[in-house]
């Protein structure tokens, strides 16, 4: 995990949402690949046929593990356990936005939703996710938030 005390400043033109470097010199820390601008990866992923899903400190870990993976950077994270089917909803937020959850395991099903800018790669919470809850299928969505087509 990242400490905000300690965030390096990064070169002009340099993706990222973190509001620490405000010393950056593109103070909209748009995310520019191949010729589109945009704010943000959104990934929505759904988990079908997965297990563990009531289990609040598999969820923290794997939330946790996420944010290392992609090259995030937690601020805090929320959880909360319903009872008495055991579904728990959460949040990690991020500097570079956030992830959440909801799930449904009387369904063994759960709704991701992994929100990121910058320089993290939020692709990369896929797999983590499907080591963590087994699924038997995963349906994975992107979406390119503030997409800016006359940069």
């Amino acid at each position: 995990m990242k400490s905000l005390d300690h965030m390096p400043s990064l070169e002009a033109g340099a993706a990222t949402c973190n509001p620490i470097t405000q010393s950056d010199e593109n103070l909209d820390h748009l995310i520019i690949r191949d010729g589109v601008a945009y704010a943000g990866t959104h990934l929505i992923i759904d988990l079908w046929g997965a297990s563990h899903l009531d289990e609040l400190p598999r969820m923290e870990k794997a939330f946790i593990d996420c944010v290392k993976e992609c090259g995030a950077t937690l601020l805090h994270i929320h959880m909360h356990h319903f009872t008495p089917n055991g579904g728990i909803s959460g949040v990690a937020v991020l500097a570079e936005s956030h992830i959440s959850v909801h799930t449904w395991p009387e369904r063994d099903y759960a709704a991701f939703d992994v929100f990121m800018c910058g320089d993290a790669k939020p692709e990369l919470a896929v797999e983590i996710l499907q080591k963590a809850f087994s699924p038997s299928r995963i349906e994975v969505g992107e979406n390119l938030r503030g997409r800016m087509d006359d940069v």
